[in-house]
């Protein structure tokens, strides 16, 4: 038979077990990394996604050196890729719309959260530079089309027109059977993004296009979009993503992969695991999605749907160009 003492002490015993237990449900994950804030660094990280971006890495790089913070740096970084005529899917010599119109997206973010982004922006070369103005000099996130243009224009930017006679012949060539493809390269959907830790253990994002070649006029993709092409958490980590933007938007990509990394999982799994949420749901046979990651230790990972997908990483003044591996790779 219980006496009341040995009751008393059962009953307080159970009581906190089932305490304990509630505790730990409570957790999103078992084992969930709980990050600091601003944790030091031994060096500062630059990771931009395909190989063009070995041009835009070393910029930021010198920004860097120079003292530049991480917001500094991808800004600078970015804008090289926007002014290259050479690449046809962000900026200057991005392939039209179907109108003919070359249209712009970017978006900006740093580690505490403030964000910038513009659309549908036309005649101007730095839409980076004028997201980070939206971020700084406005109440509001994104701005769109006529609104951002005469935004830019207010903040001492120029019109200037983007459309190369390389793009202009190859949306010429492109009317004569107007034939719409998300086919799986670079060259038609896929942008700049670019995320970087600095030497105070900052973190921050940008993210650049001129989106997909041929769309329909007034068509906005994931690269201005906070949480779908680029977000950043200061306490976690950064991501970006390239490819369709559409299969991006629809499972909020960027912003999936830093909250798997906030519930333990590393940049690598996480950008797995993003990956694997759009081909559950999606039919991803003809178009191509890349996630980049980077978390507050500065450690990086990178996957894609297919074979292909190409990014740089910096670190130590080491810049080099890496291929990451893919969900149908045989």
């Amino acid at each position: 038979m219980l006496n009341r003492r040995s009751f008393l002490q059962k009953t307080a015993l159970l009581t906190a077990l089932l305490g304990l237990k509630k505790s730990l449900f409570a957790l999103p994950f078992a084992g969930s990394w709980r990050p600091k804030a601003g944790s030091s660094k031994e060096e500062p990280v630059v990771l931009s996604t395909w190989d063009f971006g070995l041009a835009a890495n070393k910029e930021a790089w010198r920004t860097l050196e120079s003292g530049g913070s991480s917001l500094d740096a991808v800004e600078s970084g970015v804008k090289v890729v926007e002014a290259d005529p050479s690449i046809n899917s962000v900026g200057y010599g991005g392939l039209p719309d179907r109108e003919g119109k070359v249209t712009l997206d970017a978006c900006i973010m740093d580690a505490a959260g403030n964000c910038g982004g513009v659309c549908f922006l036309e005649e101007i070369m730095h839409p980076v530079s004028v997201a980070r103005r939206v971020m700084e000099n406005t109440p509001h996130v994104l701005l769109a089309g006529e609104g951002a243009q005469d935004f830019a224009l207010s903040e001492g930017f120029r019109k200037q027109n983007l459309l190369t006679d390389e793009a202009r012949k190859a949306w010429e060539e492109w009317k004569k059977e107007r034939i719409f493809k998300t086919e799986i390269n670079r060259e038609r959907h896929d942008t700049i993004g670019m995320v970087a830790l600095d030497k105070n253990g900052k973190l921050a994002g940008a993210c650049t296009t001129s989106g997909l070649s041929f769309k329909l006029h007034g068509r906005v993709g994931d690269s201005p979009i906070i949480g779908a092409g680029l977000f950043v958490d200061g306490e976690v980590g950064a991501a970006t993503a390239t490819g369709l933007g559409e299969a991006v938007i629809k499972t909020a990509g960027s912003f999936l992969v830093v909250e798997l990394m906030r519930h333990g999982m590393s940049p690598q799994d996480a950008c797995e695991e993003a990956v694997k949420r759009i081909v559950q749901k999606q039919d991803f046979g003809g178009f191509q999605v890349c996630f980049l990651a980077l978390n507050t230790e500065g450690e990086h990972g990178a996957y894609s749907i297919h074979p292909g997908f190409t990014y740089t990483l910096s670190r130590g003044d080491v810049h080099k160009v890496l291929e990451s591996d893919s969900y149908t790779k045989k």
